[in-house]
């Protein structure tokens, strides 16, 4: 995108060029890079500024509605529709979901090669044991929607009911899903994090700018878009919100490896999943969200021009 407008509480609504906007202070750019929107369908928008290897500062948004003038989807994008139509389906059709954390990222490959590695996948993955059914004993009614649950035994399960059909799937295609308004975040089904936890997918995974913090800091799918990470690579700013932080130092080299960030602008516009805990700054004028057991492998992150 060329323009985008910015909407600060308190003064006149602007819009800008990308000419003008990355002609600002730096001091200014950080104070409005959150307030950014696209100028047709009013999506939630980020800048980028220009990068070391020749890439030109612009705005841009992942929540363009479709028939946004402004939205030019490109092949990743492509893939990003594909893959929300894919974990859509697989709401309509199974009696749970497995989250597998351990899934390979989709990478480029001869159709013969990706046919194999689908199946592979597919051999791999262990279904939890247990019925799935939330009215099917009293444990379950007594749990608030808002609480992850362990699972129930198997010999809960009557003789021969049939085997509950449970899809799997990794957190690349989740986010894609999320990014592109599939109907997870907002689905009753049962989402197991592990062999001995589901959730609710609706209560399960949270858009920053729904996070809350609870007193048990239990964990949840957080995702959306991040605009900017600060100078020393540290903290990570969601586009969707600006009271929230996620501290990544800890982990930052193997990320920075794994993603192939070379600089702060690579992070910006791109979108993020992680599992994690939301609990307030020591001031309680800012949420942190922090990466669950600094588990690499529980974060996905999608760069913009991927």
């Amino acid at each position: 995108m060329l323009d985008a407008v910015c909407r600060v509480e308190g003064q006149a609504e602007k819009t800008y060029s990308v000419f003008t906007f990355q002609r600002l202070s730096e001091q200014e750019i950080e104070a409005l890079r959150q307030q950014l929107y696209c100028p047709v369908c009013d999506g939630k928008a980020y800048f980028r500024k220009a990068s070391r290897d020749g890439k030109a500062a612009c705005f841009g948004s992942r929540y363009h509605q479709v028939d946004c003038s402004e939205f030019n989807p490109s092949a990743s994008r492509k893939q990003e529709e594909q893959d929300a139509l894919e974990v859509n389906q697989q709401l309509l059709e199974s009696d749970a979901l497995k989250i597998d954390f351990s899934m390979p990222l989709r990478r480029k490959s001869q159709p013969a090669q990706q046919a194999q590695a689908k199946q592979a996948q597919a051999d791999g993955v262990q279904s939890p044991k247990g019925s799935y059914l939330a009215e099917a004993n009293s444990r379950a009614e007594t749990k608030t929607e808002n609480q992850a649950e362990p699972k129930a035994e198997s010999e809960h399960q009557s003789k021969g009911s049939p085997e509950p059909k449970i899809a799997a799937q990794g957190l690349q295609k989740l986010l894609h899903s999320l990014l592109r308004g599939s109907d997870l975040a907002s689905s009753d089904l049962w989402v197991y994090t592990d062999d001995k936890y589901r959730w609710r997918a609706k209560n399960l995974f949270v858009n920053f700018a729904d996070a809350e913090p609870n007193e048990r800091h239990a964990p949840r799918m957080y995702w959306g878009t991040i605009s900017h990470a600060d100078k020393a690579l540290l903290w990570l700013n969601p586009a969707d919100c600006k009271d929230v932080g996620i501290p990544i130092e800890e982990v930052k080299d193997e990320l920075c490896k794994k993603y192939d960030i070379q600089q702060r602008e690579d992070l910006e516009g791109a979108g993020i999943i992680l599992f994690g805990k939301c609990f307030w700054n020591k001031d309680k004028t800012r949420k942190i969200i922090q990466l669950w057991n600094k588990d690499l492998s529980r974060l996905h992150l999608v760069k913009a021009e991927d």
